[in-house]
């Protein structure tokens, strides 16, 4: 492995298996019956496509691409939520994703409560959280909601109070998929402010956005992939353009 490498993709494949919607003849459920190395009753979806990437530490990088493209997928890959088809990945550094934030949250508990929940998956004890609870709270602008149940909570402020607790784990890698997709720009403008923080401090970050003036105020290198394989790695403006040119 090169020093100085956070996350090396080797080839990375991630196929998904899918079932036929309908198998309404007889003469094509005999056919499927007898092929040969398929798996029968389904379609193969190849998501990844043969992933090559060396990401440095301290760099700041958007992954571009049309929905369906696989940026996601790589991400959750990357955070081992899946598993590779074939291919490895390799991570050297502690490794916080912002995937699917809320995960493990209760809808049935007040926020309160699900702050100390989720901090103990953080593995963070009762006292820290204790000691960082009113900035927790304050950073998601939630002072008056939070003896409220999850579940009456909107989708933007479920996503405000996830994102104060993440942003606790002080990781050297930071996965980052379309986080600001909800919340009003008071909270964003808090959410940039905190990338300009982590681009100071040098932390490795992934940024999966449809954003591209995120991506050339923010990332050092961006990454365009499209049906499954990078088809440009590089400077952020140029693969920023690359990507624009995709709905011309």
């Amino acid at each position: 492995m090169k020093s100085g490498i956070a996350v090396s993709i080797k080839n990375v494949v991630k196929d998904f298996y899918l079932p036929h919607e309908k198998e309404d003849s007889l003469k094509l459920k005999i056919i499927n019956h007898f092929k040969k190395n398929t798996k029968t009753g389904h379609n193969t979806y190849h998501a990844l496509k043969g992933i090559n990437i060396d990401i440095k530490k301290g760099e700041f990088i958007g992954i571009l691409g049309r929905n369906g493209a696989g940026k996601s997928t790589l991400l959750k890959i990357i955070a081992e939520i899946y598993q590779p088809t074939s291919g490895s990945i390799s991570v050297h550094g502690k490794l916080v994703p912002f995937i699917e934030l809320g995960v493990g949250f209760n809808p049935n508990l007040s926020g309160r409560d699900n702050v100390y929940l989720n901090g103990a998956m953080l593995g963070f004890s009762r006292k820290e959280v204790d000691a960082m609870y009113d900035s927790i709270v304050e950073f998601a602008e939630l002072e008056q909601f939070m003896d409220q149940k999850l579940k009456n909570y909107s989708s933007g402020m479920q996503v405000r109070l996830a994102f104060s607790m993440a942003i606790r784990a002080d990781g050297d890698i930071l996965l980052l998929d379309e986080v600001l997709a909800v919340g009003d720009a008071a909270f964003k403008k808090k959410c940039y402010d905190y990338f300009d923080y982590l681009k100071e401090k040098k932390k490795t970050i992934i940024f999966v956005t449809h954003s591209m003036a995120q991506v050339e105020k923010y990332c050092t290198r961006a990454i365009l992939i499209e049906k499954g394989k990078v088809t440009i790695d590089g400077n952020p403006s140029e693969v920023a353009s690359a990507y624009n040119h995709l709905f011309e």
